[in-house]
C-alpha cells in the first residue's frame, strides 16, 4: 500500500490540464459574456445560498482530511496531522457544527467567506503534484497555487476587498478585459506547458 497522501501521487500533466481548463473556460466565458459576468460577480458578496453551498463544500473536503480510518473511500484522503494528530477528534465534531453556526450567525460576505475556504483547501492538491518536479515550466502551478492561498486569506479575513475589486475591474471595460484576457492568457500557457513539458510527470 501507498503511504503517501493521495495528494502526492496526483500527476503534474493531469493537474496542469485542470487548472488550465478552469482558467480557459472561466476567463473566456468571462469574455464572451461581460455582461452577465459582472452581474453575476456584483451580486456574490451577497448570495447566500451560493455561500452556504461553498461552505459546506469547504468544510466537507476539511472533515475529509481529519475523517476517521475504516470508513472506505470517506477515508481516502485522511491526513496525518503531526503534533495535531490527536485533535483530529475534536476537528471532525467542530467542522459541522461551525457550518451550521456560520450560516445561521454570518450574514455579511459568505460567500466571499466560504470562496476563501475553498481556495485555501484547493492550494494543496496544486502545491503538491508540482512538488520536486523537474520541468522548471511547473512553477506556473505553485505560483497561482500561492496567488490563490493569498486571495484566500483575504477574502476569508476581509472579505470586502473582493466587493471592492470587483467594483474596480467591472467599472471600466477595458480593464475588465484585461483582467479576462490574463486569466485566460495564464490557461493557455499552463495548457502548452503541459502537453509540451509535463508529459509523464
Amino acid at each position: 500500500m501507498d503511504p503517501r497522501h493521495p495528494y502526492e501521487n496526483l500527476p503534474l500533466f493531469g493537474t496542469g490540464l485542470v487548472l488550465a481548463a478552469f482558467l480557459i473556460v472561466l476567463h473566456g466565458f468571462m469574455l464572451a459574456k461581460p455582461a452577465e459576468s459582472k452581474r453575476f460577480l456584483t451580486r456574490f458578496p451577497r448570495n447566500a445560498m451560493a455561500g452556504q453551498i461553498l461552505l459546506g463544500v469547504g468544510l466537507g473536503w476539511f472533515w475529509l482530511l481529519v475523517a476517521p480510518e475504516g470508513l472506505g473511500r470517506l477515508s481516502s484522503l485522511t491526513m496525518y496531522l503531526g503534533e495535531f494528530e490527536n485533535a483530529k477528534g475534536f476537528l471532525r465534531l467542530l467542522a459541522p457544527v461551525a457550518l451550521v453556526l456560520v450560516v445561521i450567525s454570518v450574514r455579511d460576505f459568505l460567500a466571499v467567506r466560504a470562496l476563501g475556504l475553498c481556495g485555501l483547501m484547493a492550494a494543496a492538491p496544486l502545491l503538491d503534484a508540482a512538488f520536486l518536479k523537474d520541468p522548471a515550466s511547473r512553477l506556473l502551478i505553485p505560483i497561482y497555487a500561492y496567488a490563490m492561498l493569498t486571495a484566500s486569506m483575504f477574502f476569508v479575513g476581509m472579505p470586502y476587498l473582493f466587493r471592492d475589486a470587483v467594483t474596480w475591474v467591472t467599472a471600466d471595460n477595458r480593464r475588465w478585459t484585461i483582467a479576462c484576457a490574463a486569466g485566460l492568457g495564464y490557461g493557455l500557457v499552463t495548457l502548452a506547458c503541459a502537453f509540451l513539458f509535463w508529459r509523464g510527470y
